[in-house]
Parts: structure tokens; C-alpha cells; sequence
């Protein structure tokens, strides 16, 4: 397990918005089968916020579908999330995730970032 490098939260009021950043070594994201976000709540279990299988087949969780978008940066280095209308439930600490499979499993996991939503 290699770890990947977060960057971009912090804290916003409601309705504002942020965009995370996920890096990993030299162009390993460009190689990813699956690449996702998740995100963990104060005192709740880990839950999956986003996924993007290959390069552009992209599934959202319901809760942020439409508000939240996943991309990949063209240079293969970094994954973005960017996040609309942020709403308090949105509370979490944030993680990136890279999967790579087809010649056995490598997994690589960001540090987690906070993103607080609050008046």
C-alpha cells in the first residue's frame, strides 16, 4: 500500500464550494482501474462518495450527485473533486483512493483531509 497526497480542505459555509486534490507518484493516477473518494463523518462509518472506473465511467453517490464532480488532471499526477453547494452534512474527513488489478492488487490510500461545513 503507497500512500497518495490530499491537499484542498478546510472550512466553508454552507453553500459554498471547494476542490480537493489527490497526487500520487510520477503518473500512477493514469494508471488507476478505480479511482474514488471517500469520506468518514464524526462518530459514522467510512461511506463512498465517488468512483470513476478506467478514465470516464463515473458513479456518484446519491447524496451528492450533481454537486460533486470527479476528474483527472491531464498530466496523470493529480485526481480532482470538485464540490458545489456544500452542505453541513457534507462534515467529513475526506479520502482518495487508486486501484490497480490487472496483475494482482496494489491499492493507495490519501491521508485523509477535513472539510468543515458550518455558519
Amino acid at each position: 500500500q503507497v500512500q497518495l497526497w490530499e491537499s484542498g480542505g478546510g472550512w466553508l459555509q454552507p453553500g459554498g464550494s471547494l476542490r480537493f486534490s489527490c497526487e500520487g507518484p510520477e503518473n500512477i493516477c493514469n494508471t488507476f482501474d478505480l479511482s474514488s473518494w471517500y469520506r468518514q463523518a464524526p462518530g459514522k462509518q467510512r461511506d463512498l462518495v465517488a468512483s470513476i472506473r478506467g478514465y470516464d465511467r463515473t458513479t456518484y453517490a446519491d447524496s451528492v450527485k450533481v454537486r460533486f464532480t470527479n476528474s483527472r488532471d491531464n498530466t496523470g499526477n493529480r485526481m480532482d473533486q470538485q464540490m458545489n453547494s456544500l452542505k453541513p452534512e457534507d462534515t467529513a474527513v475526506y479520502y482518495c483512493f487508486g486501484g490497480l488489478f490487472a496483475d494482482g492488487e496494489m491499492v493507495y490510500w490519501g491521508q485523509g483531509i477535513q472539510v468543515t461545513v458550518s455558519s
